[in-house]
């Protein structure tokens, strides 16, 4: 299923990098420094570098029901542990 998605994906970034050539200069505004490199890698690179920070927000946002859920895990083993102990108590009676 995922090479259905991943190989046209990848074909259209293969004909997008070989479509866009052109050189482009990129600069940051307060320093004096230019970088010259194809479009089609820098458009990649902002991509990929929106597709990280997209997915730290995520993975910080969701910090919390993380931490909650292993909470409720851990509750959950305890409960069941004394469920356990219990029964075993009760059938130790009979």
């Amino acid at each position: 299923m995922r090479l259905l998605i991943a190989v046209p994906l990848l074909a259209l970034l293969v004909v997008f990098a070989l479509s866009n050539t052109q050189l482009v200069k990129l600069g940051l505004w307060p320093f004096d420094y230019a970088l010259e490199l194809p479009l089609s890698l820098a458009v990649v690179i902002a991509l990929g570098i929106g597709v990280l920070v997209g997915g730290l927000v995520v993975w910080f946002g969701e910090w919390s029901r993380r931490r909650h859920a292993r909470e409720a895990e851990h509750r959950v083993r305890l409960l069941e542990a004394q469920i356990a102990e219990l029964r075993a108590g009760q059938l130790g009676k009979r």
